[in-house]
């Protein structure tokens, strides 16, 4: 054997494959831990969450929308309601290509570009905002030849799914566009002012109220959400109901509003410009709110075009504006009757104090002449009664120098001039019931004499919306009883309760004077709307007047024929019924209407209608004018 011949040496090898044994084994061990770790991880410390990402793959909660609360006239007519619509929308997890989707479905049916724009938004919302597997509309309104284009090429459009909703439709149409307002699918600003609970509220619904009641009321009429889990397939395709929360309906709105009456102050008006009001005395509720012209809300309600919209918002008659809560007209000589009352609990005149009415008045030192609408006069003194009988400017220039602007200001606050009346709806004005404080601030300047002149005929800086006026007149009619005006009546099957009244204190005999002069201004031989007492079954008590749009100068005398038809006197009236137990109160302005006559016709359809329930043919002759009828301010 060769000294080099060297011999396995066993004991070394064993030990180094011992070692190398005992390594691998503890790798082994090691990761059967840590699969038994793992394992122990998956199957009890993260079961729930793994279970519950499992069925998220073949399970869905899908919202289910409440129905929307119907709005009601006081007389059980709906004025809004909800229709079934057939819906075209897109799943967009579903959908392999949307833009071939989109082009295929532009091919089948007629997609505008707004339609378009408005998906698109709806697309890049938020995660947070929208829930996985809920259909994005697309097109609302579906007819039947469209919805069956689109079943025949069903095979074709996967993720495009043909819904049935309940969309929201007013059968009035625009005769309470103003009132009831409408809703309209929820834009991006409204969805960031929602925080998260509320957000959950609008759950498997994209519309909202924007205006009128739609909006004041939107909580109840929404209703609450309801949610159902299905079990789907890999397609998305829902095999079965695996449990449901039924959503609750909204609460439908009962309104004091009174259709027939409304049609009836629509169709006085004539097509003309303007505003009525109609008050129930005894509640505070508006019977009859009228801005005209109007619209019709159901354009709004699944996405105004373009070119809708467009012509009525740069429409010249504003039919979007509402004036019978918004807009802001001198008031003219209804305000007379209430300045009276305010002189006499003032002790400033009483019944028999008279002026000399030579057709004008003048400020001691001045030379300007502040003239009467009746340009020789009413008659060499003229009291009380004969002032708001035939409204004396010059009665009322003298009244306003003597109460000055304090007492004026204060007294008029107390029949809500200058401030809201707390109305049901939103974006109600408030007017202006200027003041010494008020000029001062927005002016810069005094008030002078000349001021209180103006605004003792409702001319000056005064502005007043209709619905002020026949807050106004019902506090006249009631005797001081000033309760907040409202349209909702009942909520669901619960009465709502009277708002606060607040009382104007003032003498019965001083009620009784100011209210016999009014009853004079319909039923006298003078009076500036004794035309509207012809063939009446009952006595009414009113006040005309008339508001300038444009100046005139002192020495230039008002021109009908020289004026453009929107630079025309407002005609106003402002009434209550009967005159011996007043149960409605009514404001009307007919914008450019010149003649007072042609407001207080209206305001007789409507007393007409409400107390005789249009059983008697008593409307006044449409030539009928009171002796006299001038279309100067004041009257």
């Amino acid at each position: 054997m060769s000294e080099h011949l060297r011999f396995k040496d066993h004991y070394n090898e064993a030990r180094i494959f011992f070692r190398r044994a005992i390594i691998v084994a503890g790798l082994i061990i090691a990761l059967v831990i840590v699969l038994i770790a793992r394992l122990y991880t998956l199957q009890v410390v993260e079961y729930q969450t793994y279970v519950t990402q499992s069925d998220r793959n073949r399970v869905q909660v899908q919202p289910l929308p409440p129905t929307r609360g119907l709005i009601y006239d006081r007389r059980g007519e709906l004025l809004a309601e909800n229709r079934p619509s057939y819906t075209l929308s897109i799943v967009k997890e579903q959908v392999e290509s949307l833009d071939t989707t989109l082009r295929l479905l532009g091919q089948l049916v007629d997609i505008s570009e707004d339609e378009l724009e408005d998906f698109d938004k709806r697309l890049k919302r938020p995660k947070r905002r929208r829930r996985p597997y809920e259909p994005i509309p697309l097109r609302y309104l579906l007819d039947e030849e469209e919805i069956a284009k689109i079943a025949v090429n069903e095979y074709r459009l996967k993720g495009v799914v043909v819904e049935a909703q309940l969309v929201r439709y007013y059968p009035q149409k625009d005769l309470f566009a103003h009132n009831v307002g409408y809703v309209g699918r929820i834009n991006e600003r409204e969805l960031k002012a929602l925080d998260s609970e509320e957000y959950s509220l609008y759950n498997g619904t994209d519309s909202i109220g924007k205006i009128g009641l739609e909006k004041q009321y939107e909580k109840l009429l929404l209703g609450e959400v309801g949610y159902q889990q299905v079990e789907t397939n890999a397609r998305g395709r829902v095999l079965r109901v695996l449990e449901r929360t039924d959503p609750t309906p909204g609460e439908n709105l009962k309104l004091f509003l009174d259709a027939q009456l409304q049609r009836k102050a629509v169709a006085a008006l004539g097509g003309r410009r303007g505003a009525v009001v109609a008050i129930e005395i005894d509640s505070g509720g508006v019977l009859a709110m009228v801005s005209a012209p109007s619209y019709d809300p159901n354009l709004f309600v699944t996405g105004i075009s373009f070119k809708n919209y467009k012509a009525l918002n740069e429409s010249p008659d504003l039919p979007l504006f509402n004036r019978a809560i918004q807009g802001g007209y001198p008031p003219g000589s209804t305000l007379k009757p209430m300045l009276a009352l305010g002189g006499l609990e003032a002790n400033i005149i009483d019944e028999h104090y008279s002026v000399r009415d030579p057709g004008f008045y003048q400020l001691e030192g001045e030379e300007r002449r502040y003239r009467d609408w009746k340009k020789r006069g009413h008659g060499h003194r003229v009291a009380l009664k004969q002032a708001v009988a035939e409204s004396c400017d010059v009665y009322y220039y003298d009244l306003a120098f003597r109460m000055g602007i304090d007492r004026m200001h204060s007294f008029g606050d107390k029949f809500g001039l200058g401030e809201r009346t707390g109305v049901d709806v939103p974006s109600e004005r408030s007017g202006l019931w200027p003041s010494r404080q008020w000029k001062r601030g927005v002016r810069g300047l005094p008030w002078f004499p000349g001021d209180s002149l103006n605004m003792g005929i409702g001319q000056g800086f005064v502005l007043t919306t209709p619905l002020q006026l026949a807050s106004m007149t019902a506090t006249m009619a009631s005797k001081g009883i000033r309760r907040q005006p409202r349209l909702v009546q009942r909520v669901g099957e619960e009465e709502l309760p009277d708002k606060a009244s607040q009382v104007v204190e003032a003498s019965e005999k001083n009620w009784a004077l100011v209210m016999d002069a009014m009853e004079e201004v319909v039923h006298g031989q003078r009076g500036t709307a004794k035309s509207i007492a012809r063939k009446a079954h009952f006595r009414m008590g009113g006040k005309t007047g008339t508001a300038q749009v444009v100046g005139i100068a002192q020495d230039a005398e008002y021109d009908s024929e020289a004026l453009a038809e929107r630079q025309r006197d407002h005609a106003l009236f402002v009434g209550y019924a009967p005159a011996d137990d007043p149960k409605i109160a009514v404001a009307v302005i007919v914008e450019n209407g010149e003649k007072s006559s042609s407001a207080a016709k209206i305001a007789r359809v409507l007393f007409d209608e409400y107390l005789l329930h249009g059983q008697l043919d008593t409307e006044p002759s449409e030539n009928a004018t009171p002796d006299g009828d001038s279309t100067e301010v004041g009257r």
